[in-house]
């Protein structure tokens, strides 16, 4: 995840003089949370590059955007802000609030794996106040747990992802108006997808993967990143370690035997990556699920 000073949401909420940052963290792989208060004021989200799902704790019922003066927020109430997208927003009264910033690789990842599409054909739609009780419950639980706390915050990103996962099904419709150019035919993604999935245990060389699209490696990484929205190693790296959360999770395996499961060169090896892609070791991830 980019520093959050760098997320445009997260840096407009920090510049107020009214708004206060209650807690923060960086889950990894491309989600981070910020919890705020904020009363009198007014905010402009202008364009920011990653998506931004927000849920009022408490207040709201004074907040409003500037071109919707007549439809006003409530508690529980949730907005869905997308990478790209323009809202200006005026605050009366006092609210508490929670954001999920959801980096566009995060996205992508979960277009191709959870919705079997091209990241690209898909737009995350945009909503104001909308009403969800499943997600604003999820949102409630997340402001319970101590995200400094390296168990309650592994705990955090599992209930961030089941935000980012029922948004995706729920809150994603096709991009309108789009002429595709380049990328992967529909049948070489999914052969792409089921091959990666049976050999993660092994090693995934470019030349092998482009071999299967009978392209060579340099076009074959652009139409790669084309049709799944990230890098081939990239997203082979982000499928290890899913399968590694889910070994951890739901086996016995020691750590070693773990990692070789999973493709990585050894235990250390293995631990490093966990490490700088979810925050956590991978035995404080398995501890936090015991």
């Amino acid at each position: 995840m980019a520093q959050l000073e760098h997320l445009q949401v997260f840096h407009s909420m920090s510049q107020s003089p009214n708004a206060h940052l209650h807690a923060r963290a960086d889950l990894g792989s491309g989600l981070a949370l910020a919890r705020w208060s904020n009363a009198h004021d007014a905010r402009d989200y202008v364009a920011p590059s990653h998506h931004t799902l927000s849920c009022y704790l408490s207040g709201g019922t004074g907040t409003f955007r500037r071109e919707q003066p007549q439809h006003k927020g409530a508690p529980n109430r949730l907005c869905i802000m997308p990478a790209g997208h323009e809202s200006l927003w005026i605050v009366n009264g006092a609210v508490q609030l929670a954001h999920l910033y959801i980096e566009q690789e995060r996205f992508a990842l979960g277009a191709v794996t959870l919705l079997d599409r091209e990241p690209r054909t898909l737009q995350l739609q945009e909503a104001t106040f909308l009403e969800d009780a499943e997600q604003a419950r999820r949102f409630h639980l997340l402001c319970n747990l101590d995200w400094q706390e390296p168990g309650e915050r592994i705990r955090a990103s599992s209930l961030a992802h089941e935000l980012l996962d029922h948004a995706l099904l729920n809150q994603v419709g096709l991009r309108q108006g789009l002429r595709l150019k380049g990328g992967l035919a529909p049948h070489q993604r999914r052969l792409l997808q089921d091959y990666i999935e049976q050999h993660l245990a092994e090693p995934l060389p470019l030349s092998e993967l482009a071999g299967l699209c009978a392209l060579s490696e340099y076009h074959f990484a652009r139409m790669f990143q084309a049709s799944f929205g990230l890098p081939p190693h990239r997203y082979v790296l982000a499928r290890r370690l899913t399968h590694a959360c889910h070994l951890l999770r739901h086996s016995t395996l020691p750590l070693g035997e773990v990692a070789l499961a999973c493709g990585f060169a050894s235990a250390s090896h293995f631990s490093n990556r966990f490490r700088q892609a979810l925050e956590a070791t991978p035995g404080q991830y398995r501890n936090a699920f015991l």
